[in-house]
């Protein structure tokens, strides 16, 4: 005969992680849909969710109205104490992973300013998870500046792009993996003619104003659209929080890097070209020849970042289209290529 003790309630054992995980980002997403997209769940797995998680509440958890819900004064328990539970799991998991983790110590990882917007970042977040006693320090730096410290021993990883337009660096000390394989893409005011194309052949380019960047010399900068012939500069300034302004404010269009794409702020958006006579660039993560453990662990993180980058592009251009994963065909790079053979670089 099993004994079951006092107070107990079969309810609370069907209330599940993951059930708490949909009903918190219902919560904050304020839509079914939205917390299905974010989730990487299906329209129909989330609503199963909802309704196990009510069955073992006892009470709706959502009241809905128009075209979105809102959290019931259930739903409100359940959420608050989701994010208490969910951060306590994620603690606990960080503390297993760390018993059987034995990187340990402090690297310094360097990278040009357009890779420290959302590579490194998520990148050193991973790194934060997958290896919690290994510190992590990040340097920005133009890439002149960036291979002079790796040879010297002050960086243990550097990102750097490579590729059309950019100079003809010697890495030839170095082992060299790919960690993002992108190009260009174009910052437009949200209210030009081109911000809802998401990608435009290169001859709708022609004719519009230019904003440039200007940087010390040795450090590669972004002008008009490579292949255009006599573009017009409107302004040339150094920082990429000038840049954009400018672009937000309609003075003019920018280039931005793929791979920072995602950093774009309010008021400008960001479309593909379709140049075939363009090459494309990658961003390259470099180390010291046999690199050691800890620096091969940075580098695999870079990759898993960019291969999220490259998710999340995709994703925001299905929305777009209603289609499948779009790309701008001026990149001109194969993803699936780890190393640098072959690449003259």
């Amino acid at each position: 005969m099993i004994r079951v003790p006092h107070g107990y309630d079969p309810r609370v054992t069907e209330l599940t992680l993951t059930g708490l995980r949909v009903v918190r980002e219902i919560a904050l997403t304020g839509s079914f849909t939205a917390a299905a997209r974010l989730l990487g769940y299906t329209q129909p797995t989330i609503s199963r969710q909802v309704a196990s998680m009510e069955a073992a509440a006892g009470s709706p958890l959502f009241i809905r109205e128009g075209r979105g819900v809102r959290v019931s004064p259930a739903g409100a328990v359940v959420v608050e104490h989701a994010g208490r539970i969910l951060a306590g799991v994620e603690t606990l998991r960080q503390d297993l992973a760390a018993l059987g983790d034995r990187l340990a110590g402090r690297i310094t990882l360097g990278a040009f300013p357009s890779a420290t917007a959302v590579l490194a970042p998520r990148a050193l977040a991973r790194l934060r998870v997958d290896h919690p006693r290994l510190e992590v320090s990040l340097a920005e730096a133009p890439t002149p500046t960036l291979l002079r410290q790796l040879r010297a021993g002050r960086l243990a990883v550097a990102v750097i792009g490579v590729g059309a337009g950019l100079p003809d660096y010697d890495l030839a000390d170095f082992d060299r993996q790919i960690v993002f394989a992108g190009g260009l893409c174009v910052a437009v005011p949200a209210e030009h003619r081109l911000a809802g194309a998401g990608i435009v052949p290169v001859a709708e380019l022609a004719g519009e104003i230019w904003i440039a960047g200007e940087g010390l010399g040795g450090e590669p900068q972004f002008g008009a659209w490579p292949t255009l012939a006599d573009p017009v500069i409107g302004h040339a300034v150094r920082g990429w929080p000038a840049r954009l302004g400018l672009v937000a404010a309609g003075l003019g269009l920018c280039l931005v890097p793929e791979v920072a794409a995602l950093s774009i702020p309010a008021g400008v958006v960001s479309i593909g070209v379709d140049d075939p006579s363009w090459l494309g660039r990658m961003v390259v993560a470099l180390t010291a020849r046999a690199p050691g453990a800890e620096a091969a662990a940075v580098v695999a993180a870079l990759r898993r970042a960019g291969e999220d980058i490259h998710l999340r592009r995709d994703e925001l251009a299905r929305q777009h289209t209603g289609d499948g994963p779009v790309r701008p065909a001026a990149v001109g790079i194969d993803r699936g290529r780890s190393t640098m053979d072959g690449f003259a670089g």
